[in-house]
């Protein structure tokens, strides 16, 4: 039996997700952006046509690190912040949050570094990710901007997947079904 699969259009290029049971009355479609540097630049591009002024992205590790990359090289070679999931050897004063995310098992951290704290504090931070579904990853991220002193002023996501399409807090390319487990959207 052959993966069901959704295909659909982002930033003007058709890709097909692949579905991936999330339990036994849910699927998700998998939104992968690593090594797709085609569609990495399209959504960067049609994000940053939407985004508010901003000093710095911020993004959590590791799936909006390509997209955060690329938005910062194509607006002048900005500089972006990342929150880990770690705290690395290089860390000083690392500030950290916790989160629950839909697609990962179990509690998790972000960490940011207090190098990047100590810019953000006062900065215009524009938090970005690839997918935006339960918003608790958003939530944390926005917590880390804040307990460091930044001001959000926009959350950009290529995909609003679920209810997440409904929030009138966050921006978006496209919304992402959910998915039954035989593979019916639900809308």
């Amino acid at each position: 039996m052959s993966k069901k699969s959704y295909k659909m259009t982002i930033a003007g290029l058709e890709r097909e997700l692949m579905l991936c049971p999330l339990n036994e009355n849910l699927s998700i479609a998998g939104f992968i952006m690593f090594g797709d540097t085609e569609l990495t630049t399209a959504c960067a591009e049609a994000l940053l046509k939407k985004a508010p002024e901003y000093d710095y992205i911020l993004t959590a590790e590791a799936k909006g690190i390509p997209l955060a990359h690329e938005m910062s090289r194509l607006d002048g070679n900005r500089r972006y912040c990342l929150a880990r999931k770690k705290a690395k050897l290089y860390m000083t004063d690392p500030v950290e949050v916790s989160v629950r995310s839909i697609t990962t098992e179990g509690e998790q951290k972000l960490i940011l570094d207090g190098a990047d704290a100590a810019i953000m504090k006062g900065a215009r931070i524009l938090i970005v990710d690839d997918v935006i579904s339960t918003g608790e990853s958003l939530a944390a991220l926005e917590s880390l901007a804040k307990a460091v002193g930044g001001n959000v002023v926009g959350k950009l996501t290529v995909l609003a997947e679920g209810d997440a399409a409904k929030r009138d807090d966050i921006i978006y390319l496209e919304v992402l079904p959910l998915f039954t487990p035989e593979g019916d959207a639900i809308l």
